[in-house]
């Protein structure tokens, strides 16, 4: 319930404070006195667009305050959004004279999308030039959901259905990044498949190089083998009995003086050292083999390599085992996309069983309910004095998901005998239109537990026994629920519980717009020049009393 509002230096108020109660709320006031100024400060309390031009002193800020006695219910929503939950919350917004707005909830900042969600659960604001609502789609569902007590199951049904479209939107994504990744996937496949067939962990470059430089020079190696091996064994002049008869001789010189004894040490290890390399390359040129095919494997492997340095633009081993671990992976990635696609794809399947089996339920629910909404709604509008009006619910089933299940809804309507029923957007007239709107609200607001409601001139365009009708809808409707209603009709204001004046007046030389609530006199007097004008005629001062009697 909406409890109490403040405005402060917005359009034409200076400051404005103004207490509502329960029940049947009615203001009244003359044309352009104020009450849309009031009504769109209101609408930031809705979260929508601020205007820096609705400040009227640009010294100070603007400030939209709404304070509502909430229920136990949202508790759930304010810890969700990490609020401080309290029974009397207090929604705030400002605008800054440079024209950025804040909002607060509780004095918590709050961004306009969490303002919006909370603000559409307390309050709602239904101008007569708002009725193209009614036309949509998702509103006429709403009516005939809140009327077949689907609540709780179409919010689980569109939660179930948001995830069922994401699944869906990553499907299509992996699907075209495995489409695309397929058309180089053979080429790439291939490419590893080259990549390994090499066994490039295997392989020594360098090593491989000298191994080929050997095989390809066999018959020179062995030529100056066979020569350092003559020169070194031809006895007596050989170089190895040279060596060895020096050796002798100086070992001999060592014993006879100590001087030579280092020297002699050196030449020692020297001719040990000599004898090992000439027995080294005995056994190197016994391994020689001059077989042809060992030079051909070789450069075979060779040749491979290079083509791979070639083909890669690359230089060495280590390049070409990155690229590999590269080419592995992105195979592996293309199994993995694979994977995730097939389950993917049974999760949906999953997910579409449980959706049909919710789309059924929720179908079924509005079909055993739409003949009783036409009985009430058509009830209604007789008794606005549409006698003849004819509404029909046509629910249409469809192939795919949607958010409200697998059919389609249109509200036919057809406001005089012996026509066909059109499509409401196509059938109403202006006139019509806040009867037929007046009529749902009140029926939602039986079936629901709707925010504060505040009907906007709904009334106009009509008079006489009608407005008193109306005015008898109205009055059963706050029975259950806060209802705010500004109007110009006498008959409706003589219902209200209580009831406010808005006025425009100068103050101080500017011009302000002012709220303030009428006691039972004043509310005779405001009924009586709401029937005669401004000229207050003793016939009207008598029909006010009637009607507030």
């Amino acid at each position: 319930m909406l409890s109490r509002i403040y405005i402060q230096n917005f359009a034409l108020i200076d400051q404005l404070e103004i207490n509502f109660k329960k029940g049947l709320q009615v203001i009244t006031g003359e044309t352009g006195a104020g009450k849309s100024i009031i009504l769109g400060a209101l609408r930031l309390i809705l979260g929508e667009r601020a205007d820096s031009k609705s400040i009227s002193d640009f010294s100070t800020k603007s400030v939209v305050e709404a304070e509502f006695k909430i229920s136990e219910s949202l508790k759930i929503f304010f810890e969700e959004n990490d609020l401080d939950f309290e029974k009397d919350t207090i929604i705030r917004r400002e605008i800054l004279p440079s024209g950025k707005s804040r909002a607060f909830v509780n004095d918590v900042p709050v961004t306009l999308d969490v303002l919006k969600e909370l603000s559409e659960r307390l309050i709602d604001i239904h101008s007569q030039f708002e009725t193209s609502q009614l036309f949509s789609e998702e509103y006429q569902f709403k009516i005939i959901d809140g009327l077949s007590e689907n609540k709780n199951l179409i919010e689980s049904y569109q939660s179930d259905y948001l995830e069922f479209q994401r699944k869906q939107r990553e499907l299509e994504k992996l699907k075209n990044t495995l489409s695309e990744g397929n058309k180089e996937s053979d080429y790439k496949l291939f490419l590893l498949e080259e990549l390994e067939a090499a066994q490039l962990e295997t392989v020594n470059y360098e090593l491989l190089q000298s191994q080929i430089s050997l095989a390809e020079n066999k018959g020179a190696i062995s030529e100056l083998l066979a020569q350092i091996f003559a020169r070194t064994d031809q006895e007596e002049v050989g170089l190895f009995d040279g060596f060895y008869d020096v050796k002798n001789k100086l070992s001999r010189v060592a014993d006879l003086s100590l001087q030579f004894s280092e020297l002699n040490a050196r030449l020692e290890e020297n001719y040990v050292e000599f004898k090992d390399i000439l027995f080294q390359l005995q056994n190197e040129a016994e391994k020689l083999d001059a077989n042809p095919e060992d030079l051909l494997v070789l450069q075979e492997q060779n040749d491979k390599i290079n083509a791979l340095f070639l083909k890669h633009k690359v230089s060495d081993i280590e390049d070409l085992l990155k690229i590999k671990e590269e080419l592995s992976l992105e195979k592996n990635s293309f199994e993995d996309i694979e994977n995730k696609i097939a389950q993917l794809e049974k999760e949906i399947a999953e997910a579409s069983q449980s959706l049909l089996k919710k789309a059924d339920i929720l179908s079924k629910n509005r079909k055993k309910t739409a003949p009783i909404f036409v009985e009430k709604v058509e009830s209604l509008l007789h008794q606005l004095g549409l006698e003849k009006a004819k509404v029909e619910v046509e629910l249409s089933s469809t192939k795919e998901f949607g958010k409200f299940g697998t059919e389609k809804i249109q509200l036919l309507f057809q406001a005089n005998a012996g026509f066909a029923l059109k499509p409401i957007q196509n059938a109403i007239s202006g006139g019509e239109r806040s009867r037929v709107m007046l009529s749902i609200k009140k029926l939602m607001a039986e079936n629901a537990e709707l925010p504060t409601l505040i009907l906007d001139e709904i009334d106009t365009g009509v008079s006489g026994r009608i407005a008193d009708e109306m005015g008898n809808v109205m009055q059963e409707m706050a029975e259950n629920m806060q209802l705010i209603v500004i109007t110009h009709l006498a008959q409706v204001a003589a219902k209200g519980n209580d009831n406010y004046k808005v006025q425009k007046s100068d103050i101080d030389g500017k011009t302000q717009t002012r709220i303030f609530p009428l006691n039972q006199e004043e509310k005779l007097t405001e009924i009586a020049q709401l029937l005669s004008g401004s000229k207050i005629t003793d016939a009207a001062i008598l029909q006010a009393k009637e009607l507030m009697q």
